[in-house]
């Protein structure tokens, strides 16, 4: 088979000779590489059965590049909500205050936006005191956005701000954003480090095998699957339907539907499926229905647009304005069922906003404070073009093209695509 390769290695500022100002610390020997076995089951953008490669640790250097006592930093959010962003930026307030001795961390608002003059942003100045309670609350602090703006303009900011290091939470695009500033900065030749901390509530940055907020998220998705479970088996005929978040990957949905083996019909972006015919969706719930007298029926967001004809249109940030399925599919369900002449009663569960507004859960709420803690590590060392990510057991460090290339997908052809499909048992539905 063909071997994928790729660059691991990390760019720094310059040779760190500062001793550092941790006390009683770990210190990372960066001679001695993470080795991680890969697979293409963990990691759908392997095209071979196993990779091998030589990942470089995160935490904490012996020997950092700045003087943290003079270090200025910013945080910035970009894009979508997700539960867990107000726990790293906080994780990141702490580790620079508290360890590092840094006096001076400023959160951009409003996302990229707040660094464009024009929009007339204030910025904020984050403290532990400003930070102390904000884990308790979802969303964001410091505000988001979408869409593409001027790298130039933005390191214009940033040498304004006098910023030494840069944070930038967000998703696939705002990780090619950070790119785009990094060559900015290089142009320059200025010695201001980017440290990207991937965010996507769909699970679907490349390389990234578990982005914080997506277990909170799956939580919160399995009690509305529950739900549905009830309303359907409360009702003759009854018909659980439920849309999950994931435009282009199906991630949330699968999960959820392994954690509650209630779900009967599973529809993702990655499989497609037909409605009517033998073998669509719309004959095989009156099988089920007929056998069973209830069906509980997941779709993610991004799943069958193909059935919805016309082309996509894309928002701000390239990603896809989608169509609705689940109205197309309801829709279809009780003309199917007029035609046929049998009861169905269809009960139709949206909670998108209502999963990725929470507050992190407790396991999300540590993986946060991990990537907190070891971007911040990674800066002071001098790091750049760059993300902080468990990959497998291992915090590592990824270089940020690694990243932002190309989302992540469910690959159906998985061991673990196989136990949803046994979970649901669609297969001997859908032919």
């Amino acid at each position: 088979m063909k071997r994928l390769d790729f660059v691991t290695e990390i760019p720094n500022l310059g040779k760190a000779k500062i001793k550092s100002p941790l006390k009683n610390a770990r210190f990372v020997d960066e001679s001695i590489p993470v080795t991680l076995m890969l697979t293409s089951g963990e990691l759908t953008e392997l095209d071979t059965d196993v990779l091998q490669k030589d990942f470089e640790k995160a935490g904490p250097r012996e020997q950092v590049y700045f003087d943290t006592s003079k270090a200025r930093c910013a945080v910035v959010t970009c894009g979508g909500i997700c539960p867990g962003i107000n726990d790293v930026i906080r994780a990141i307030v702490h580790e620079a205050h508290y360890h590092y001795g840094v006096r001076h961390v400023l959160g951009i608002t409003n996302g990229l936006r707040g660094f464009i003059p024009k929009y007339g942003y204030d910025i904020k100045e984050l403290t532990p005191e400003t930070v102390s309670h904000i884990h308790q609350f979802g969303g964001t602090i410091l505000g988001s956005s979408r869409g593409l703006q001027d790298p130039v303009e933005i390191v214009d900011s940033l040498e304004r701000l006098n910023i030494n290091i840069l944070f930038v939470i967000g998703g696939d695009g705002a990780m090619r954003a950070a790119r785009s500033i990094v060559n900015e900065i290089s142009e320059r030749k200025r010695n201001i480090a980017v440290i990207g901390i991937p965010k996507t509530i769909d699970n679907d940055i490349n390389f990234i095998t578990r982005s914080f907020g997506f277990d909170t998220a799956v939580e919160k998705a399995a009690e509305v699957i529950q739900c549905a479970h009830v309303e359907a088996t409360g009702i003759d005929m009854g018909v659980g339907l439920v849309k999950l978040m994931g435009r282009e990957a199906g991630f949330i949905a699968a999960q959820a539907t392994l954690a509650m083996q209630e779900v009967n019909f599973l529809l993702v972006p990655e499989q497609p499926f037909t409605l009517a015919g033998p073998g669509g969706l719309l004959e095989a719930v009156e099988t089920r229905l007929k056998e069973r007298k209830h069906s509980i029926i997941v779709c993610a967001e991004g799943a069958g647009q193909d059935l919805l004809g016309g082309e996509l249109e894309r928002d701000p940030s390239g990603n896809p304005k989608l169509g609705d399925i689940c109205g197309l599919i309801v829709s279809e369900l009780e003309k199917y069922a007029l035609s046929k002449d049998f009861e169905i009663n269809i009960k139709f569960i949206d909670p998108s906003y209502l999963i990725r507004s929470v507050p992190a859960n407790a396991g999300d709420r540590v993986y946060c404070g991990f990537l907190g803690q070891n971007a911040v590590h990674a800066a002071m060392a001098g790091k750049t073009a760059m993300v902080v990510s468990r990959l497998k057991s291992s915090m590592v460090h990824l270089p940020l093209d690694l990243v932002a290339t190309e989302r992540r997908r469910i690959n159906i052809n998985s061991d673990w695509w196989a136990s949803v499909m046994e979970a649901t048992g669609q297969r001997e539905y859908l032919k």
